[in-house]
């Protein structure tokens, strides 16, 4: 049996897009001798449709594709995920895949696995299906499993579910595994992905074929990254990661592909790549604006913006103060002439002794402090957006996630924007990310990677003198975070106790800012954002 991998792009919905991208794909496909296609996850919809699935509508439409989708087929099936109608009791709606056939009835099962942790909220909609059976095909048993189905307790960080679907589909004497999946990306989990399916496929002998999607929506980056696995476990193809691609796979096929190296990086800066395209094209923005300071973060979103939309359609905006360094102002000239894009100057320092000076008298007898610093973060906010709306760009913030983590970010000041492109990569991976870029050719100035990182809201400034080092911070933040550590464990591992509880107080202080934040692309295993929910107004310290 030949399986044709449709690793498509679909746009959360774009219920008539996404059905030409199916077409598209399997029409490709069944020219090159696919017995059946495989799309993925909620194809038709696209994923997450979140309250979408309430629209009155909605539900029918999607279904109404996948009669569309019949009629165009010819000799393979198509395996493709959708959403169906729950007729019976519990949550209205199953997170389905339907297995079409030229003049034949349509077959389909529902996901039994619904996660509802970290960016998942499955359990909202869908109402698992509490039985599962092979489907059939030219006399064959093909177990279809949808994404999380096949995710055993071995994978996951504790034990979340009474049932086992794969299990059971190897039970009833299912041949081969299709799995369609809507998996989104972090940092290290295409390999471990690998590495679960080609378990599974040893511990069942059973060849498995996962089919993933690939693209960004919202918050959440698909890699892609679709992987056939015989019996044995040995990798037979892995599709590309962050682009659509097609390949058809040979169930019999006695090929074994190298399993591709690692590179933690590269994968970065795909993903970041990935989302920015993709939330720019399908939200309908063409052009973006962000402010230079001559600093690593602006830089780093300034080369990927530049490379994703083309650098004429990148406006970078040097906007000096009385406390900006010559350097850093060349620094911006040089990274802009070296992505070839648009560098506005537009200085703040007399406008902001101009606005300083409307509260001379509300002030008097106080001394200057983050007040004033603010003051200048907030009027290149308002500069920025000023930009955006007279020429329709997108602001892009620049801060990272260091900084968001502990309030070092001035709301209404550096973190207005529409979009926060690096509010998940640590100040750390930040250095990484700019040495990756000038990989080939210095983009970015050397003396921009190599000086001391600084807001330059007041005189001599540096972060260090506000914040730990950052590879200090960064590993506090990641057991506090992304481990959910107490102070006392994170301690116990060798950090200074004090240092720890400023982290943690700051951490804890700053979920307001962070709940207005703009929305940014998680590519670490726990970012701010959708999937970490945690009070405003609370006291626990912990």
């Amino acid at each position: 049996m030949k399986i044709g991998f449709a690793q498509i792009n679909p746009t959360v919905g774009d219920l008539q897009g996404n059905f030409e991208k199916i077409v598209t794909a399997y029409d490709r496909l069944a020219d090159a001798g696919a017995d059946i296609v495989i799309a993925p996850e909620l194809a038709v919809p696209g994923y997450p449709p979140q309250d979408l699935l309430f629209k009155s509508r909605f539900v029918p439409e999607n279904v109404a594709v996948l009669e569309r989708l019949q009629k165009r087929l010819r000799k393979p099936a198509l395996l493709v995920g959708f959403v169906d109608r729950n007729e019976d009791r519990g949550k209205p709606f199953h997170n389905a895949a339907a297995l079409l056939q030229a003049d034949q009835p349509m077959q389909k099962t529902h996901k039994s696995l619904l996660p509802t942790y970290d960016v998942f909220d499955e359990d909202r909609y869908f109402q698992p299906a509490t039985q599962v059976a092979p489907l059939h095909f030219r006399g064959r048993r093909v177990g279809v499993t949808i994404c999380e189905d096949i995710w055993t307790e071995r994978y996951l960080p504790r034990p979340l579910y009474d049932i086992d679907p794969l299990r059971a589909l190897v039970t009833q004497e299912a041949e081969i595994i299709l799995n369609v999946s809507a998996s989104p990306f972090n940092l290290r989990k295409p390999a471990v992905r690998r590495e679960m399916l080609s378990g599974l496929a040893r511990t069942y002998q059973r060849p498995i074929f996962y089919c993933n999607s690939v693209g960004g929506n919202d918050q959440l980056v698909f890699d892609g990254n679709s992987i056939a696995v015989n019996a044995r476990g040995q990798l037979i193809v892995q599709l590309p990661a962050f682009e659509e691609a097609s390949v058809v796979v040979d169930t019999e096929s006695a090929a074994v592909a190298t399993v591709p190296s690692e590179n933690i990086t590269a994968e970065l800066w795909g993903a970041l790549r990935l989302g920015l395209r993709d939330y720019l094209a399908k939200c309908g923005f063409k052009s973006a604006v962000l402010g230079l300071s001559g600093g690593i973060d602006s830089a780093v979103v300034a080369a990927i913006a530049a490379d994703v939309l083309g650098p004429e359609n990148v406006t970078g905006v040097s906007m000096p103060s009385q406390f900006s360094s010559r350097g850093s102002v060349l620094d911006a000239l040089a990274l802009s002439k070296n992505l070839g894009i648009q560098c506005l100057q537009i200085p703040i320092a007399d406008t902001f002794t101009v606005f300083k000076a409307q509260f001379k008298e509300v002030f008097a007898g106080r001394t200057e402090d983050a007040t004033e610093e603010n003051m200048q973060a907030r009027l290149r906010g308002m500069t920025l957006m000023a930009l955006s709306n007279k020429f329709g760009h997108i602001v892009l913030s620049t801060g990272n996630k260091s900084e968001l983590a502990v309030g070092y970010c001035t709301i209404y000041g550096d973190m207005a924007g529409g979009l926060a492109v690096i509010s998940d990569v640590p100040k750390t991976m930040i250095y990484e990310l700019a040495r990756f870029i000038n990989r080939k050719r210095e983009v970015i100035p050397v003396s921009t990677i190599e000086k001391q990182p600084s807001a330059e809201l007041r005189a001599n400034q540096k972060d260090q003198d506000t914040l730990p080092p950052y590879d200090v911070l960064d590993a506090i933040l990641r057991l506090y975070v992304e481990e959910n550590l107490s102070a006392a464990e994170i301690v116990a591992q060798g950090f200074d106790e004090a240092t720890v509880r400023w982290v943690q107080r700051r951490v804890d202080l700053n979920e307001y800012k962070r709940a207005q934040a703009a929305p940014g692309f998680k590519v670490t295993s726990r970012a701010f954002g959708v999937g970490r929910r945690m009070p405003i107004a609370q006291r626990y310290v912990g």
